[in-house]
């Protein structure tokens, strides 16, 4: 067999095989690949290197917590120390008050999570008929069984013989008036409203004034849960803490994980409101049957409470609402650069939504990685913008010039 044995996510692997960019370092917000050749990464990763890349202290933290107790079973009665410290320091920044802590390894775990968490607290409520998740259009909620059925990117449902999990369906993305046709024509049987404060993956759609207190409104007045898929907009993304507390609701459940250990280790989980904690916490033998392996796992905990203590210490999330107007600003004059027909930004999230098809896309993409910036493409549309909040002004102004220098390379073999 020629060219590389490792099966990457969402690839062509007959076109990717002999085509990887190896990468070997990353410092702030440069990645160095193996020639040597350094970039500028416009993506954080994958919306998650939010302290930056190259923090040493928070290697150390894994290492220390590592040659204690590297992991042990959260099952039952069993716990390590840092999952009790990082569970207290998540409750006390959580958009809810008196918020539980389930931990997972990632995001997908989490939706995972959340979604059995809400079928199994309509049981144990005596509302088994309340099963259907409500989703939305261009949502991503991973990858796991329930995040596959709740996608909202409809190619990323097709493929597997249909539907894996039974009892979902979508309205569109913005749409008020349908979630609240959906809930009064079906609201006895809706379990959850699952949704991204600002939707990531599926082309970087910030929330339109007052939609969020509208469908929180509408879950209150018709007893649906209302799920925050918080894995992208999390610790400071769109500059404060949390997506729902820039939008002026309170979700029942929150998804968690990216920011939270910056990529430095998997982790992920949900926050829970007391509602839904309340069956399983202060009345015997209503069990969560539900757990990972790595649940809690210390070497993870250690590092999401370094990389906290980093946000906290330099402010970073705070850096995130300064850098803001200042992402918008060098974005929003790439509306005049050739194949663009729309930018989005909030936070340090953007999207430069390009009128061509996907295959064009792929090309600015490579330019892009020739002027030194990296990207992907996000929904067959537009380039993804989700940068290290260390990122500097200088270095927006450079992301900017790098899209618009791929564009113009590009856009002259487009017919």
């Amino acid at each position: 067999m020629d060219g590389t044995r490792f099966w990457h996510g969402f690839a062509d692997m007959h076109a990717v095989r002999d085509n990887e960019l190896v990468l070997v370092e990353g410092r702030g917000s440069t990645i160095v690949d193996r020639s040597g050749r350094s970039y500028l990464d416009a993506t954080g990763g994958l919306w998650f290197a939010d302290v930056g890349f190259g923090r040493g202290e928070i290697g150390s933290a894994v290492a220390a917590q590592m040659a204690r107790i590297h992991a042990y079973s959260s099952f039952g009665s069993y716990v390590v120390e840092p999952a009790l410290e990082l569970a207290d320091r998540l409750a006390a920044i959580a958009p809810m008050p008196d918020a539980k802590v389930f931990l997972a390894s990632g995001g997908s775990e989490g939706v995972e999570t959340a979604a059995k968490l809400v079928r199994r607290y309509w049981e144990v409520m005596g509302r088994p008929e309340k099963r259907t998740i409500v989703s939305r259009e261009f949502s991503y909620h991973g990858m796991a069984a329930y995040g596959t059925s709740l996608a909202g990117i409809q190619p990323n449902r097709e493929g597997y013989g249909g539907a894996l999990m039974e009892h979902v369906a979508f309205v569109p993305a913005m749409d008020v008036e349908a979630v609240r046709e959906l809930f009064a024509r079906e609201g006895d049987r809706i379990a959850a409203f699952f949704g991204e404060p600002v939707i990531g993956a599926g082309g970087v759609y910030p929330a339109a004034d007052g939609y969020w207190p509208a469908i929180a409104a509408l879950c209150r007045e018709h007893d649906i849960l209302l799920v925050a898929d918080e894995v992208v907009t999390g610790f400071g993304r769109t500059g404060v803490a949390w997506g729902a507390q820039r939008y002026g609701f309170e979700p029942d459940i929150l998804i968690f994980a990216k920011g939270a250990t910056s990529g430095y280790q998997p982790l992920g989980g949900i926050l829970v409101g007391p509602r839904v904690s309340e069956p399983f916490w202060e009345r015997p033998g209503n069990l969560f049957r539900h757990g990972y392996t790595y649940q809690g796992h210390a070497g993870a905990c250690a590092a999401a409470i370094a990389n906290l203590e980093i946000l906290e210490r330099e402010g970073l999330i705070a850096r995130v609402a300064a850098l803001e107007p200042v992402l918008a600003r060098a974005l929003g004059a790439l509306v005049d650069a050739p194949l663009v027909s729309e930018v989005r930004t909030v936070g340090l999230t953007g999207a430069v939504e390009l009128a061509a098809p996907p295959p064009v896309l792929e090309k600015v993409v490579l330019a892009a990685r020739r002027h030194g910036i990296l990207t992907r493409v996000l929904r067959g549309k537009a380039l993804h913008v989700s940068p290290p909040y260390v990122i500097t002004e200088a270095e927006i102004e450079r992301l900017a010039a790098g899209f618009r220098a791929a564009l113009e390379e590009v856009a002259p073999s487009v017919g």
